[in-house]
């Protein structure tokens, strides 16, 4: 009986130590040698040498260089990009409902890095409305969705991705970072974001941030011409949090 014990919880190791090493080679386009993983997942170079070739193997890892580098193999590139199909698919009823409740246009975004790229939007009904190009990007700290994502992250950290000075794309726009974490303090007190104009002028935005079944971060934002949106943003602001407790709930009960 302990005997089955031990050897359950040393292949739940395995597998666990095996997701750490791929979280590690995550955005690692050029790849990492053994000798990076190991130092940094904080393993035995021959544990990372083991349960790599055994990665190699399922073509979860693949060769990156002729000199022993390796990174994400198109296995699980084709298992990550069908998770965040089923996760577009599943967030798009709650996408549709909100910008019936709003008559606004309502993006869908994922965090790369130091910045945003729309994966889905919903375009709202209003004769004057804003729209922004699936799989364009922007940065976090003039955005209504980059800030519902900086404010899930502590202040050093917010520091460490984006830095102490930022570029201004408007004259509201933010651009140190003293001023950016005060505004962060109220985004995490209320749960919604703000871009007030900061960056583009005549355009307003609110967002809140989730994260996928993936754990990857994902934000919910409706952009707003100026003037309607001073009007409308505690109803705005109301309404994106419905839609992000409810796509929360229909995420649990879907991996339930």
């Amino acid at each position: 009986m302990n005997r089955h014990v031990t050897n359950d919880k040393s292949q739940v190791q395995v597998i666990a130590r095996a997701a750490t090493i791929l979280r590690a080679l995550e955005e690692e386009n050029a790849g990492l040698s053994l000798g990076q993983i190991a130092q940094r997942v904080n393993l035995a170079r021959s544990t990372v040498q083991r349960i790599v070739a055994a990665l190699e193997t399922e073509k979860l890892v693949i060769a990156a260089t002729p000199n022993g580098r390796v990174r994400l193999g198109p296995t699980i590139l084709r298992l990550a990009a069908s998770v965040r199909s089923d996760f577009i698919a599943l967030a798009r009823p709650h996408l549709e409902r909100l910008s019936e409740e709003l008559h606004e246009t309502v993006d869908l975004s994922t965090v790369k890095k130091d910045h945003l790229v729309f994966i889905d939007q919903v375009v709202g009904s209003q004769r004057l409305r804003t729209a922004s190009a699936v799989g364009e990007t922007f940065p976090l700290y003039c955005t209504a969705n980059g800030k519902a994502y900086l404010a899930q992250l502590s202040d050093a950290g917010v520091e460490a991705l984006i830095g102490r000075i930022y570029e201004s794309r408007t004259p509201k726009t933010l651009t140190r970072l003293d001023a950016l974490l005060a505004d962060l303090k109220a985004v995490r007190r209320n749960g919604v974001a703000f871009d007030r104009e900061e960056h583009t002028l005549g355009i307003c935005a609110a967002g809140v941030a989730l994260q996928d079944p993936l754990g990857n971060s994902v934000a919910i934002s409706v952009p707003v011409p100026t003037q309607r949106f001073q009007n409308r943003q505690t109803l705005i602001a109301e309404r994106l949090l419905a839609t992000k407790r409810a796509l929360e709930t229909h995420m649990n009960s879907a991996a339930a």
